[in-house]
C-alpha cells in the first residue's frame, strides 16, 4: 500500500534492486525445468545466434541465448542477468527442449565428484564479472 506523496510505481521499485519482477512471471508459474537439472557449474553455449523469430520466448529466454554465445555457467547467466538460479533453470529448460542451448554437465570423478577444471572454469568466469 503507498503512502501520502507516493506513487503506486514506487512501491515497485528500489534504488538497489531495480524493478520488482516476481520469478513467477517470468517462468510463467513454473517452479521446474521441463528438462534438464541443470548443475550450478553445468556449462550452457548456444546453438544459434538469432532467436528474435522463436515464438514464444520471453526477453529473458533471448538474453541467455546472447549470454551463451560464448560459454557460460548456469551461476554465471543468473549473475549476468540478475535473475535466481531456479528462475535460470526453468528457462534454460525451455530452451534446451527447443534445442537453443546445449548443455554440457560437469564430469566426475571416480569420488562423483566434478573435474577440478570445471571449478577453475567457474572461478574464472566469477572473477570476470
Amino acid at each position: 500500500m503507498t503512502g501520502p506523496g507516493e506513487s503506486a510505481e514506487q512501491e515497485w521499485v528500489d534504488d538497489h534492486a531495480g524493478p520488482v519482477v516476481r520469478p513467477y512471471a517470468v517462468t510463467g508459474g513454473r517452479a521446474r525445468p521441463v528438462t534438464g537439472t541443470f548443475d550450478l557449474i553445468s556449462l550452457v553455449s548456444a546453438t544459434r545466434t538469432d532467436v528474435g523469430s522463436e515464438s514464444g520466448l520471453g526477453p529473458e529466454h533471448v538474453a541467455i541465448v546472447g549470454l551463451c554465445q560464448r560459454i557460460q555457467s548456469v551461476a554465471e547467466i543468473a549473475a549476468h542477468l540478475n535473475l535466481p538460479v531456479g528462475t535460470v533453470r526453468v528457462l534454460l529448460g525451455d530452451l534446451a527442449a527447443r534445442s537453443l542451448v546445449q548443455v554440457r554437465e560437469p564430469r566426475a570423478t571416480p569420488a562423483g565428484l566434478p573435474d577440478e577444471h570445471v571449478f577453475e572454469a567457474v572461478i574464472n568466469g566469477l572473477r570476470a564479472l
